[in-house]
């Protein structure tokens, strides 16, 4: 069973689990909110947490899980 689920910044969806991009998540489930920071803890991204992705569904998000490989942001934005 998988931590849970967040919307990156180009509005994929991402296990906290398996983030990518050389990030690390810490989520919090309570308060469904996911810090996604680099190794050494800068923060890149916030996002809420979602248990699951049918709680995205239920959220209207409608979205594509990508993996871990998949790459964070565009060549167009720099990256």
């Amino acid at each position: 069973m998988t931590a849970g689920y967040f919307v990156d910044w180009d509005g994929n969806v991402r296990s906290v689990e398996d983030p990518g991009g050389g990030y690390l998540c810490e989520a919090d489930m309570v308060a469904r909110y996911v810090a996604i920071t680099t190794p050494t803890g800068t923060l890149v991204h916030e996002a809420t947490c979602y248990r699951s992705l049918a709680d995205i569904e239920k959220a209207g998000i409608r979205a594509t899980l990508v993996p871990g490989s998949h790459p964070w942001g565009r060549k167009a934005d720099g990256f």
